[in-house]
């Protein structure tokens, strides 16, 4: 069946057959209190009169967010996110991006195609990527990358490699900003960067490399965003880089319905949680939650260009 599908239908299937593993892989190593104990407090009952926080990635355009993505867009606001930044993986999730964007006055979208999916692009479908991003609320080509966790095959390797590149290429022709996933594939990232996308800006979403590598990201320019996993007690370097880095070129972000902070691990994630990563990094950087809110908003304003 799969093999009667052209290469961009065939390359969401395999990616939703991933995204099934890696949620099951996710759920079975929550840790931590089970929602629904008496003594969590949801961030939308939080109170949120000096909180202005931007969820600067998150894909609330799938199936998991069908039955209350109305509700969830309130519990966003009600926690202090005044904007979400939803991204496309696929062409078709990118079309859900743009449309949710249109219809919500809090909500941007990113249209690109994830490494997961990575096949050749045609001429049409880079001028239907090009053509979205005249749409106002579209600020970013994302979600691109690498990612060698999942592919192990040196030729699709090669293949995400090449459509990285093509999609970087698109981004500096259209004078936009991207966002890049990066996954077990710090080595080769860093030589595109160096090279072909020496001349790109923009975000390298839930960042999971060294501080070395932080360092030098940051030399070129680049913003880092951190999620969820800041919070778990297996964090490792995360917290270290949190706290050394400049403050202007800090991002928080959910990945939503993915990677959900403590004490949810394991569970959906969604916008509003992305207060609990903010606090965290707050407190790790011995700064004030309203502090660090102000700051990240401010970034995430001047990287994707957002008026708010």
């Amino acid at each position: 069946m799969a093999e009667s599908l052209d290469p961009g239908a065939r390359a969401a299937a395999e990616q939703k057959a991933r995204k099934a593993a890696r949620d099951a892989s996710r759920t079975d190593e929550a840790t931590g209190k089970s929602v629904g104990s008496k003594d969590i407090v949801p961030p939308w009952e939080m109170g949120a009169d000096d909180i202005k926080l931007v969820d600067t990635h998150a894909h609330i355009d799938g199936e998991d967010f069908d039955g209350d993505r109305e509700e969830m867009l309130a519990r966003a606001k009600a926690a202090g996110v005044v904007a979400v930044v939803t991204f496309g993986d696929t062409m078709e999730a990118s079309a859900r991006a743009v449309a949710l964007a249109a219809a919500h006055e809090n909500v941007f979208a990113g249209v690109g195609v994830h490494p997961e999916n990575a096949f050749p692009l045609s001429q049409a479908e880079e001028d239907r990527l090009a053509a979205w991003t005249k749409e106002t609320r579209v600020v970013a080509i994302g979600e691109i990358g690498l990612d060698y966790y999942w592919e192990k095959d040196e030729e699709k390797r090669a293949l995400q490699r090449k459509m990285f590149t093509c999609q970087l290429a698109l981004a500096r022709d259209l004078d936009m900003p991207v966002c890049i996933h990066d996954r077990e594939a710090h080595g080769d990232l860093m030589t595109i960067l160096k090279t072909e996308g020496r001349k790109n800006r923009g975000v390298i979403h839930c960042f999971s490399g060294s501080w070395e590598m932080a360092k030098e990201l940051l030399k070129l320019g680049w913003y880092l965003g951190v999620d969820g996993p800041l919070t778990y007690k297996n964090a490792a370097k995360l917290p270290e880089i949190v706290e050394k880095m400049p403050a202007d070129r800090l991002l928080v972000e959910t990945d939503c319905p993915y990677l959900s902070p403590f004490p949810y691990r394991g569970k959906r994630n969604e916008p509003a949680y992305v207060r609990l990563t903010a606090d965290c990094a707050a407190r790790i950087r011995g700064e004030s939650l309203e502090a660090i809110a102000e700051q990240t908003t401010k970034n995430a304003c001047e990287i994707y260009r957002l008026k708010l």
